[in-house]
């Protein structure tokens, strides 16, 4: 069976833009550079896993105003949902912690905007997997993608990943992910001092 000209990650913001009852402009389209759309054949797994629970959400329940916007990490959908100030909402698919122990719950807030981050596995990550180098440069095989947001929280960050199959799974070790003209698209959102609730 041949290819429909359709890309798996096109497939992914498609599906969640109408999950989302279009809610999300930024989900809605996705393009190859070219002006094409292209997907793969066979997503029957990719949907039961990384999509079918995505919903939209209202932010009056998890926070009391909107300013400097806020970001609810859903673990259990695998979802971010971002508010701007004004209102407007967008919704993208994510990577979260792998085990329950890695996962950290509750308000934080953003306290660095990094927009070319660099790399280096904690004292645990080092622990667990000795043999992973010692720092990453800038660029593209650097796990935290091409941008980073800081959280209040040590160590903790929602960055881009160089590595899309993570997206949609139960995969980091305590970070956040997203792909990376996600994180792009966040970045130029978000500011120091937005608020930040995993759940």
């Amino acid at each position: 069976m041949a290819k429909t000209p359709y890309s798996r990650r096109a497939f992914l913001a498609g599906s969640a833009a109408l999950a989302g009852a279009a809610a999300s402009p930024a989900l809605a389209q996705s393009y190859n550079g070219s002006g094409t759309v292209e997907m793969e054949g066979d997503i029957s797994k990719v949907i039961r896993h990384n999509i079918s629970s995505f919903r939209t959400l209202d932010w009056q329940p998890y926070f009391s105003n909107l300013n400097k916007g806020a970001v609810l990490v859903d673990i259990s959908s695998r979802a971010l949902h971002f508010w701007e100030q004004n209102g407007t909402y967008h919704l993208y698919p994510s990577s979260v912690p792998l085990t329950d122990d890695l996962t950290r719950k509750g308000r934080t807030q953003v306290v660095l905007k990094d927009p070319s981050p660099d790399w280096r596995p904690t004292p645990s990550m080092k622990e667990r997997n000795p043999e992973w180098p010692d720092y990453v440069p800038p660029g593209p095989d650097n796990p935290l993608g091409t941008r980073a947001l800081h959280l209040s929280w040590t160590y903790y960050r929602i960055h881009g990943t160089h590595d899309t199959r993570k997206i949609g799974r139960r995969s980091s070790n305590g970070c956040i992910g997203l792909y990376n003209e996600h994180i792009e698209a966040l970045y130029e959102m978000a500011q120091v001092g937005t608020q930040v609730l995993l759940i």
